[in-house]
């Protein structure tokens, strides 16, 4: 019999424990955040990933936080309930995401999925790295 490979699981109702999780992980405290919304990944039994939703405007925009330890999170299904909550459920024309200048992963990880750099932060983050912003209308998006 042929061994079916696992796949990792979306969870939504742990949203203060995931939050916390994905700002640890971060290493930032919670203070930036306003109102938001956070889905978490979950692979084997264990919390591998989480996405905060915040600056939340809806009709409008919203900017994503992604925090992962394991490549299994992603997969298509994930991606597209990942957009369809920005794009049909806050019914937002884009998404924002920002990233370090160093982080080429998740640079490599926005570009794939249809995310272009539209800015430059110099010395923005809290070690004085530059930080690049970058997003995607719905129009754009492959999901």
């Amino acid at each position: 019999m042929n061994k079916v490979p696992a796949s990792c699981n979306i969870v939504t109702d742990y949203h203060e424990q995931i939050t916390d999780w994905v700002c640890f992980g971060l290493g930032m405290d919670k203070a930036w955040l306003d109102n938001h919304y956070t889905i978490g990944f979950v692979y084997q039994g264990r919390l591998i990933g989480g996405l905060i939703y915040h600056n939340i405007r809806f009709g409008r925009d919203v900017w994503w936080t992604l925090y992962t330890t394991d490549k299994h999170w992603c997969n298509r299904r994930i991606l597209k309930f990942m957009f369809s909550v920005a794009f049909d459920y806050f019914k937002c024309k884009r998404i924002t995401v920002m990233t370090t200048k160093s982080n080429l992963k998740c640079q490599k990880l926005a570009k794939d999925l249809g995310f272009r750099q539209e800015g430059n932060l110099l010395g923005y983050a809290d070690n004085g790295e530059d930080i690049i912003i970058m997003g995607i209308q719905r129009e754009q998006s492959k999901f």
